[in-house]
């Protein structure tokens, strides 16, 4: 806990660290790991049974157990069906601690492929600071300009930080 300062920094960090923690051994290690797991899981199974958009609480939980102790940025998108469903949550990019190239054109032949009707983009930032730079603001209008040719619906932009989450929605970014 004094290495990593929360139970959630712990229960994220890399099997490698945790092994090197003296005392803590593979059994210690595999139980934290499984505590992640479990956790995200739970969350996930939250998200996966009512419409995304009425169950926002859930959804935030969910995107921040998964996303707020990463280390490089991860962009993902949840893939909504019609009745705003989710049907499936996919990382489309890592990159570093800073950075990770995301690509329109992939986004929306994805939904394609799913019959997605609407998406969420989801990224985090390793920083801790949740507050979205002018790159993740002009690529967010991108992806909805070119979702919205196909006749998909762009609901929000959603960045996960150590220190909270910022919706470009909410904040009127969208």
């Amino acid at each position: 806990m004094a290495k990593y300062r929360s139970v959630g920094g712990a229960v994220a960090a890399p099997v490698s660290e945790l092994l090197a923690i003296p005392g803590l051994g593979t059994s210690g290690a595999a139980a934290l790991k499984l505590i992640q797991v479990a956790t995200v899981n739970m969350l996930r199974k939250e998200v996966d049974t009512a419409p995304l958009l009425s169950s926002w609480d859930q959804l935030i939980d969910y995107l921040t157990i998964s996303l707020q102790h990463d280390r490089i940025e991860r962009f993902h998108v949840l893939f909504l069906d019609h009745r705003n469903s989710l049907i499936a949550d996919e990382v489309l990019g890592s990159g570093t601690i800073d950075h990770v190239p995301v690509f329109p054109r992939e986004i929306v032949r994805r939904c394609l492929d799913l019959h997605a009707t609407a998406i969420i983009l989801v990224h985090n930032h390793p920083t801790g600071d949740p507050t979205p730079s002018q790159a993740d603001i002009t690529m967010t209008k991108d992806i909805e300009r070119a979702a919205a040719l196909m006749g998909i619906c762009l609901h929000d932009h959603i960045i996960v930080g150590r220190f909270g989450y910022r919706s470009l929605r909410q904040e009127q970014l969208l």
